[in-house]
């Protein structure tokens, strides 16, 4: 369990698309382990490679680390992606957190009844553009840099534009009324290895489809 990290997931963003995006982040290349089967994950269950049965799970540095908060921690510490000193990490860690709940909406919304995806969709929108979005959009205009926190890059920049670019997949003009978050986004998209991740070809995941959602279904359920 050495060389490249290896992530064990299905072929899909679900909660292993921020672990993707952090290590993209970070310069770090990957290998993908794709679950096809729901025999390929109790493969994994029975072998005792998952703490607690579930996926994502990642090999790194001898570990087979589960989690995805503490996968996220661990790659940020690791990476210079975690701010310089325990307040900054505070800070971070809140943006995150934030953005993480949005994050579970979005993901969400494909494997919503035909009948309340409108509805679903509906909060997505109202929730972003007045719960967090507004938050963001404060914090760079009185924080007053180019990062969120401090003057460096960190995960909450990487993980808040990757919830952007979902958000703008489900309504297009969401970010109309925030021209700091309209900036942020094309700002934190040039930096190169973001740049490099955002190519077509890369192991970033496209947004899953109905057509999908069964067989991602089979794996788990």
């Amino acid at each position: 369990m050495s060389g490249k990290p290896k992530l064990h997931y299905f072929n899909g963003r679900g909660r292993m698309e921020s672990i993707r995006w952090l290590l993209a982040a970070a310069g770090v290349e990957f290998e993908e382990c794709f679950l096809e089967t729901k025999d390929d994950l109790t493969k994994l269950q029975k072998d005792g490679s998952l703490l607690f049965q579930q996926v994502p799970m990642v090999e790194i540095d001898g570990m087979k680390m589960v989690q995805t908060r503490a996968i996220g921690n661990y790659i940020a510490m690791k990476y210079n992606l975690y701010g310089k000193d325990l307040k900054e990490r505070a800070l971070i860690d809140m943006y995150v957190e934030a953005v993480i709940d949005l994050n579970e909406l979005l993901m969400t919304h494909t494997f919503q009844p035909a009948d309340k995806k409108q509805q679903h969709l509906a909060t997505i929108v109202d929730k972003a553009t007045n719960r967090y979005f507004p938050v963001y959009e404060k914090v760079l205009k009185d924080h007053g840099q180019d990062f969120l926190v401090g003057n460096q890059f960190s995960r909450a920049d990487v993980q808040l534009l990757e919830t952007l670019l979902m958000a703008e997949e489900c309504k297009p003009d969401i970010l109309a009324k925030f021209p700091l978050l309209q900036s942020f986004k094309a700002r934190i998209s040039n930096i190169p290895t973001i740049k490099k991740f955002l190519q077509p070809g890369s192991q970033r995941k496209p947004p899953l489809q109905e057509k999908d959602v069964p067989k991602v279904m089979k794996i788990f359920y």
